[in-house]
């Protein structure tokens, strides 16, 4: 047997412990039942049963067979409502939803963006981990918005490089509970794992350095539309940094959020889309810019919180 410690990924929350695990560990869900049958399955150190309800920020531990512990394969499964952006032979940029992985892992083999590409028949580079070939940077699941992948063995190796030396523009929108002040500035200030939890991240002595530049570009009366430029890219890290200003991003329940306010403005996710995404094409040398509208649950969230002014 091998130890699984899985955090419940904000998609997953509310979910029947057997569907849940099925989708995270790639099992069926007979098979995620009998394991939580079997008692092998805990959630917050207490056990589940097979129909018991996940919470979120719920982290389990799973006890999985020593043939399927390191199981991971890609699906080829299309996925509702991502849209390719921008394409050549090089490189592909899709629009990813909200609920969809960058590539399975052992926490997640639900929907993904290699396994949508592979259904619709796009070659993909075979550089990188059988799971994640082509894939040169990843959005969360909880996080909508553009995404790259390369085609080619060259766009991987220059666009890999790209992202390590900070030459990509990521641009991103987020709406973020209250004020900032000052209302343009940078977050340095690094970022590793959460000393008590191990799914969350936090601004830490040891983490890795970390940078964000943000420009409020309207206030609202609960809450700012903010545009945010990564210099980095750490995992959650525009989450993280404005959680640590005392600004977490509205509907951010897992980085302190007000629920009153996410469920007022009725969404299930935190509000940030990844909005335009702009880089110097590794083959051909030119500048591709490509943008992103918001997707239907941002839009109507902000436009909840702008009708308080009207």
């Amino acid at each position: 047997m091998a130890l699984r410690t899985l955090p419940v990924p904000d998609g997953l929350a509310g979910e029947r412990v057997d569907v849940a695990l099925g989708r995270m560990l790639g099992f069926s869900r007979s098979q995620a039942a009998e394991l939580a049958a079997s008692g092998a399955v805990r959630a917050d150190g207490r056990t589940v049963g097979k129909s018991d309800r996940l919470l979120p920020d719920t982290l389990l531990e799973v006890d999985v067979p020593d043939a399927r512990a390191d199981a991971v394969e890609v699906v080829a499964e299309p996925v509702e409502g991502m849209t390719i952006a921008y394409e050549d032979d090089d490189v592909v940029v899709v629009d990813k939803p909200v609920g969809v992985a960058a590539h399975p892992s052992p926490g997640w083999t639900g929907p993904t963006v290699v396994g949508a590409l592979a259904a619709a028949g796009y070659r993909i580079a075979t550089s990188g981990a059988a799971e994640r070939q082509g894939i040169v940077h990843r959005l969360d699941v909880g996080t909508s918005g553009l995404m790259a992948v390369a085609k080619s063995e060259a766009a991987y190796t220059g666009l890999k490089r790209a992202f390590k030396e900070r030459t990509v523009d990521k641009v991103y929108h987020a709406l973020a509970q209250g004020h900032p002040e000052p209302t343009t500035g940078t977050i340095d200030a690094p970022i590793g794992r959460h000393p008590h939890h191990d799914y969350k991240f936090a601004v830490v002595a040891e983490g890795k350095p970390s940078v964000t530049h943000y420009e409020v570009l309207e206030m609202l009366p609960a809450a700012s539309l903010v545009e945010v430029h990564l210099e980095t890219g750490r995992t959650h890290q525009i989450r993280v940094h404005f959680a640590a200003l005392r600004h977490p991003l509205v509907g951010d329940l897992t980085y302190g959020a007000d629920p009153v306010l996410a469920s007022r403005t009725g969404l299930q996710r935190q509000w940030l889309h990844a909005m335009r995404l702009g880089f110097t094409h590794p083959v051909t040398g030119k500048d591709v810019v490509v943008e992103s509208e918001y997707p239907e649950d941002l839009a109507h969230a902000l436009e909840t919180l702008r009708d308080a002014y009207r």
